[in-house]
């Protein structure tokens, strides 16, 4: 997959792709509906397949105090993307100017003469330009004038209500993965770089990777049973595992993290990178009176977690 950050300058062989556009948080079955669309209509004219996004989420740019909200980061989202099978990744720089640009002006220099789309897919949602004032209907609107194929996606909801990231985000926070996992079509997964941690886990008979939660919305917190794809090094494949998310409130810490013990497993995995799949969420996190006790729940928390990934149907 060929990714390109901006709209200027892009070659020409990069050009008239057929292009599904949104910010893709998640990429859950509504987004793949979205982009599957456009699939047909590069399939359909001998075109590539594209994905517009936008980079930092429009949101982290007009509330920057807000707590941290992403499911996942801008490498994971373009991991997910490539994986179903985009030709072309376009992430536009979200920032003030392009922020200030009105709909029209958004469609004609951007996503016509910038990024050259021949065709482009929207959710029925799908706000853009200056205040929000732009829909995929009023550029439906512009075709003539462009020369862009425009088609409006429905929206994907079940007898819960409409697939979207901030549900997904609920069911996360509530403690629900497997409710996020059937609006995601996958687990919810957390990936990154093992960083180094304190090394305490070693001391207990549980050693550990860790992984930053940094600017990712936090699950609700408490142990999870989980599998674990290695993607880099000499390690590569895919564990169960046991995990726990949280400020690790037993030996005074309180930045969050994600904390996972490869069940079965030996070796060195700092620096490589890793996508930890939240299967089933098992406790709350608790605070113990001491290291014994802990080591003691960490034994039941190991063993129920087999039993959770040994029954746990894939989404």
């Amino acid at each position: 997959m060929k990714r390109h950050q901006g709209y200027r300058g892009i070659p020409a062989e990069d050009r008239g792709a057929a292009a599904a556009i949104g910010n893709f948080d998640g990429v859950h079955i509504g987004h793949r509906s979205v982009i599957d669309i456009a699939r047909q209509e590069a399939k359909a004219h001998g075109v590539p397949l594209g994905v517009v996004t936008f980079e930092p989420h429009p949101r982290r740019f007009f509330m920057p105090d807000r707590p941290s909200f992403r499911l996942m980061t801008a490498e994971a989202r373009a991991h997910r993307l490539e994986k179903l099978g985009v030709d072309i990744l376009f992430e536009l720089p979200f920032d003030a100017a392009l922020a200030s640009l009105s709909p029209e002006v958004f469609v004609r220099e951007v996503l016509v003469d910038g990024l050259g789309l021949s065709h482009l897919v929207a959710g029925a949602d799908f706000r853009f330009g200056k205040r929000r004032s732009g829909d995929i209907e009023m550029i439906r609107t512009m075709e003539p004038e462009t020369g862009m194929g425009v088609t409006i996606a429905p929206l994907v909801r079940d007898e819960t209500g409409d697939f979207s990231s901030s549900a997904i985000r609920e069911a996360l926070s509530e403690g629900d993965p497997q409710a996020a996992a059937r609006m995601l079509g996958h687990w919810h997964r957390i990936e990154g770089r093992v960083a180094h941690g304190d090394k305490r886990g070693r001391t207990l008979g549980f050693p550990t990777i860790n992984l930053p939660l940094d600017d990712l919305h936090q699950p609700r917190f408490g142990v999870y049973a989980v599998t674990v794809d290695v993607l880099s090094g000499p390690h590569q494949g895919r564990y169960a595992g046991c995990a726990s998310i949280g400020a690790r409130p037993t030996f005074g810490q309180n930045r969050p993290n994600l904390e996972v013990h490869l069940m079965d497993f030996s070796g060195d995995l700092y620096g490589e990178e890793v996508s930890v799949a939240l299967v089933a969420y098992q406790r709350p996190e608790l605070r113990f009176e001491g290291a014994k006790a802990l080591v003691a729940q960490m034994h039941k928390d190991v063993e129920e977690a087999r039993g959770l990934l040994a029954a746990a149907a894939t989404p």
